[in-house]
């Protein structure tokens, strides 16, 4: 069944299929609606010859500027809603089919291509993290801050910041632990630049703004001979950007002690008591963030990220999420504390429970990874991930 929004605007040029997001008011958020044309668009694709897809946001307009945006996340705030109301039926619709989608993405046979030109968070991700190319320009916000608003960083995270390309080649790691700059993004939901996101392999090619019209012509030339195979490779490399310094980015210039304190760490406690022991102004500024944060988003992100380190596809990373994400939208979860205080009351005060990480049990954590039974998520037979 075809679904439409005015939200969510596909189009094909040649053998490209463009999927544009296109609800810059709330800087490209996701919306139920959005996933479900998305989905139902690349269904419809399937078979027709096409060679890559293309995602991309629409710009918005503040104080008189049009300024870019990729997709500030997902919905949270009509998640919420319906969790307060009589049918609280789209905290569970709307991760369901935001997780399907995401492995959609994840296991196509074509590449997608992914124009990372504005803020790239949460839902965002999810979207474009698991496609084959990545292109990050100068606007570039990179986040997963979903444990500052009392969730955990969703959409398949616990599949790729465990498996961060390069970062840990060679290096010895008891099993199940996971990378310091990867527990780094997920516990503190730091803001990436485009130099960042290159240097953690996040991104794979860095590209001017301006020149982003330029490269989609390209890439739509690139698709008009049919075939089989990756045309859009070469294209994408005629217009990186070697002039980008990843040695100079905040990852780089602050990894030895972003390892010292987050590598291969057992628990959040373990981590809080290295940042302690280092006095530096990267640790102080650390441990103010991590202070901000729901202790059981904390310590059942890092949980989630272990077992993720150790699951076998995407698939499984996602249904284990969604169990993860159900726990979160029960009455009384630090979920709905975080969006009011960020998002409907914006006093910026949430009030945690547990209100500490000693509070925070192993039985709490385990709690939050229990299956559902018959609400499980599934997928549909035959997909394999092709990541």
């Amino acid at each position: 069944m075809a679904h439409f929004t005015t939200r969510f605007l596909p189009s094909r040029a040649s053998n490209l299929g463009i999927l544009h997001l296109n609800n810059p008011s709330s800087l490209n958020a996701l919306t139920l609606d959005m996933i479900r044309s998305m989905t139902s668009t690349l269904h419809q694709w399937t078979g027709t010859g096409l060679r890559a897809t293309l995602l991309d946001g629409a710009p918005y307009e503040k104080h008189g500027k049009v300024r870019p945006a990729f997709c500030a996340g997902g919905d949270v705030k009509a998640v919420y809603l319906a969790g307060k109301s009589d049918d609280p039926s789209l905290a569970s619709e709307f991760f369901r089919e935001e997780y399907r989608l995401n492995r959609r993405i994840a296991t196509q046979a074509i590449p997608q291509v992914s124009l990372w030109d504005g803020v790239v968070m949460g839902g965002g991700v999810g979207l474009s993290v698991h496609g084959k190319y990545r292109v990050a320009t100068e606007n570039t916000v990179f986040a997963m801050p979903e444990c500052k608003i009392g969730l955990f960083p969703d959409v398949g995270g616990s599949w790729w910041i465990p498996r961060l390309s390069g970062l840990y080649d060679g290096r010895s790691s008891r099993e199940g632990a996971v990378g310091g700059v990867g527990n780094y993004l997920a516990l503190t939901g730091a803001r990436l630049m485009a130099d960042d996101l290159m240097y953690a392999g996040i991104a794979t090619h860095y590209v001017k703004s301006e020149r982003l019209g330029e490269l989609t012509r390209a890439l739509i030339e690139s698709t008009e001979i049919e075939g089989v195979g990756d045309c859009v490779a070469g294209v994408l490399m005629s217009f990186h950007d070697l002039s980008i310094d990843v040695d100079a980015s905040f990852l780089s210039r602050n990894r030895d002690e972003i390892d010292r304190a987050f590598h291969g760490k057992n628990s959040v406690e373990d981590i809080v008591c290295a940042l302690e022991n280092m006095e530096s102004p990267f640790a102080t500024s650390t441990l103010l963030t991590l202070r901000q944060m729901s202790p059981t988003s904390l310590k059942v992100t890092l949980e989630g990220l272990k077992r993720g380190s150790l699951l076998n596809n995407i698939g499984d990373c996602l249904a284990m999420e969604y169990r993860i994400v159900q726990a979160f939208m029960k009455e009384g979860s630090d979920f709905y504390e975080g969006i009011r205080a960020a998002l409907v009351d914006k006093d910026g005060k949430p009030k945690w429970s547990p209100s500490s990480l000693e509070d925070v049990s192993m039985d709490i954590v385990e709690s939050y990874f229990q299956n559902l039974g018959e609400d499980e998520l599934c997928f549909e037979e035959g997909e394999t991930s092709k990541l």
